[in-house]
């Protein structure tokens, strides 16, 4: 199981982002502070678990938190400052939502730009070690993938239903083939290096 806090006396929020390494769509950060005494044997890091699952966690871990909220920035923000800075942005826009000021933000990664005077620790892999972490995780991948499946209905050529902006084959299929939209990150490499495409 999953360990219920870092430091027992400080509030705590767990941060994690969804959608870093995706070609398409924005990036989602959640933060999310639960009570101490918080058990749930089921919660993992999102990447273990199936979609069915992060679905059922979701309304659990929205009922018993203390506190949650999610950050989003959109792809052309991403374009014009980098996805490692987004994804800071993205938590600093959840951490802003939250309704009771945290006195230690937990970090999924090994890197963070700082938080106002908030103390910060980084835990590579946090996802998998820290409860708040994970249902941060859970929230920030299942509220992406609502949108991502919500805006492929707009460009059913991109297959985003399936695979929420990542890069697979058929995505980058569809790039050559069709072209960007306006939700592609024009900054990342969309084909690989050995096909070119007109922007």
């Amino acid at each position: 199981m999953l360990k219920s806090y870092f430091d027992k006396k400080l509030i705590e929020a767990g941060c994690d982002e969804a959608g870093r390494g995706c070609l398409a769509g924005p990036v989602y950060a959640a933060s999310v502070i639960l009570p101490k005494n918080y058990k749930n044997k089921w919660l993992d890091d999102s990447k273990k678990l199936s979609d069915k699952d992060r679905y059922e966690l979701r309304p659990e871990i929205e009922e018993k938190t203390i506190t949650w909220a999610v950050g989003v920035v959109d792809n052309l923000e991403i374009d014009e400052i980098n996805i490692l800075k987004a994804s800071f942005l993205a938590m600093h826009r959840a951490i802003d939502q939250l309704k009771q000021k945290p006195e230690l933000l937990l970090i999924d990664g090994n890197r963070f730009t700082p938080y106002k005077k908030t103390p910060h620790q980084c835990i590579i892999k946090g996802d998998a070690k820290f409860l708040s972490i994970a249902a941060a995780s859970i929230l920030a991948k299942t509220y992406r993938d609502d949108y991502m499946k919500e805006v492929a209905i707009k460009h059913p050529q991109y297959f985003w239903e399936q695979n929420m902006g990542y890069p697979t084959k058929k995505h980058r299929d569809a790039i050559r083939i069709h072209g960007t939209s306006p939700l592609h990150r024009l900054t990342f490499q969309l084909l690989p290096k050995q096909l070119s495409l007109d922007l």
